[in-house]
């Protein structure tokens, strides 16, 4: 790709959760389009890693969504470094499934904190640093809008993430800050292997829920990825409050 044909030339962009998955194929490929890339996680090792994938310059800075302080060292690290924000890709999560007579106080503020309190808070901690006119992308789920069995506590807070998109659009107009909302369905990640017991398990699952989808099959997380880069330039540029679906057809059809 020539420098002239990138999307994100000399655009700072923050993915949180940019460790694995949807998160590090998002810094990827937001790298290969000339973004200056700050990925953050809780792990260093991971995060060492996923910058020698990325290249391009990536910064890491290890830090947890759900503590506010890591929060404000993250978006002074990548001021210092690289500048204002251009995007902000807020993909962090938890995701933790059990049956509601089983779920726990500590399952429960698990998953809260991360994806609920911890989207709101990384969106409110990066206004001092955030261009106007920079793209936020808030990442959801199609179980939002749907009832799964064992979901309850994680579709909840993905539909918060749903209803922030609109609020802090309608708040952020005056500085031409959009917010919109991503929401995948069942993704080829790590994740499935965090709620296994073996790769073998993990496989069944991916492929258990690939069945769910009308197209017969999970995304590939540069496909997800793909989708962050139309909300993250200007190509999208008459979207804000808004979300887009990339399901594979489950909500739909």
């Amino acid at each position: 790709m020539t420098e002239t044909a990138a999307k994100l030339r000399n655009k700072v962009a923050v993915i949180t959760g940019g460790s694995s998955g949807i998160g590090l194929a998002t810094a990827q490929l937001f790298a290969e389009q000339g973004a200056r890339v700050a990925i953050t996680g809780r792990n260093q090792a991971a995060l060492d890693q996923a910058v020698a994938q990325i290249g391009h310059g990536a910064l890491a800075v290890a830090g947890d969504v759900a503590n506010v302080a890591d929060l404000d060292r993250l978006f002074a690290t990548v001021h210092q470094q690289l500048g204002a924000v251009d995007v902000l890709i807020v993909n962090a999560a938890s995701y933790v499934l059990a049956p509601l007579a089983d779920f726990t106080e500590s399952m429960f503020d698990r998953v809260s904190n991360v994806n609920f309190k911890g989207t709101f808070f990384t969106v409110q901690k990066a206004l001092p640093y955030l261009r106007d006119g920079a793209s936020v992308v808030l990442t959801s789920s199609t179980v939002a809008e749907k009832g799964v069995p064992n979901h309850a506590a994680y579709a909840a807070t993905k539909a918060a993430t749903r209803s922030l998109a609109r609020s802090f659009s309608a708040e952020l107009l005056p500085r031409r800050i959009r917010v919109n909302v991503l929401t995948p369905g069942p993704v080829d990640t790590p994740v499935f292997e965090s709620v296994t017991a073996s790769k073998e398990e993990a496989e069944a699952a991916k492929a258990g829920m690939g069945q769910f989808a009308p197209v017969k099959r999970v995304a590939t997380a540069r496909e997800i990825a793909q989708a962050s880069l139309y909300l993250a330039t200007d190509d999208s540029s008459f979207m804000l409050g808004s979300e887009l679906l990339i399901d594979g057809g489950i909500r739909t059809l």
